[in-house]
């Protein structure tokens, strides 16, 4: 197994550890689960670099990251939503996007036809990574806030800076995600439709 494809199997582990920590609770969990899957992520960015640097674009690669990123950030979301801090609709609209898109993948493909992802679908992902940052960022900053506040100046001495960048991110989240799902999907309609 190559190098990217390691990455890729790594972010399954990551994600069920990130899962375990986000619910154990545990003192400092909050900080701990914002690194993990900041590290998760960042496996995400380098797998795919790293393939195509190197020549090394597998087919297990193709389909597994793609894959993996999308149990992470569902993973991340659906857990939001047992702790309180997402609305389930924002929720069940990104899910249904990742299973639709899913869906019209496995049909493209049972047809010989490979759907490469698209520039909205990138700008998708990372605006959901954004949004899951910045809510673990805003679970985590009460426990070192006051010290970075200190160290850095008044612009990180009070806490309304993160409610405003969970609202903005979370919601540019869904908007894309809606946006790139719907373009995706009316793009390669003959697929769906020819069955019809």
């Amino acid at each position: 197994m190559n190098l990217p494809n390691k990455l890729t199997v790594s972010r399954f582990a990551l994600t069920a550890a990130f899962f375990g920590i986000v619910f154990s609770r545990f003192p400092g969990y909050e900080t701990v689960s914002f690194f993990v899957f900041g590290f998760a992520a960042l496996t995400d960015f380098l797998d795919g670099r790293i393939a195509r640097q190197r020549g090394l674009v597998t087919h297990f690669g193709i389909l597994m990251d793609p894959l993996a990123d999308k149990i992470l950030t569902c993973t991340a979301f659906i857990a939001f939503v047992e702790l309180g801090l997402m609305p389930a609709w924002m929720v069940v609209i990104i899910v249904a996007r990742e299973l639709a898109i899913t869906g019209l993948r496995l049909l493209a493909a049972s047809r010989q036809v490979v759907l490469a992802a698209e520039r909205y679908g990138k700008h998708k992902t990372v605006s959901q990574v954004v949004a899951i940052m910045a809510i673990l960022l805003s679970l985590s900053y009460p426990h070192w806030g006051t010290m970075a506040g200190q160290l850095l100046g008044f612009v990180l001495a009070g806490q309304p800076w993160t409610y405003w960048l969970v609202k903005i991110s979370v919601w540019l989240a869904v908007l894309l995600t809606l946006w790139s799902g719907g373009m995706y999907l009316w793009r390669n309609r003959r697929l769906y439709l020819d069955d019809v």
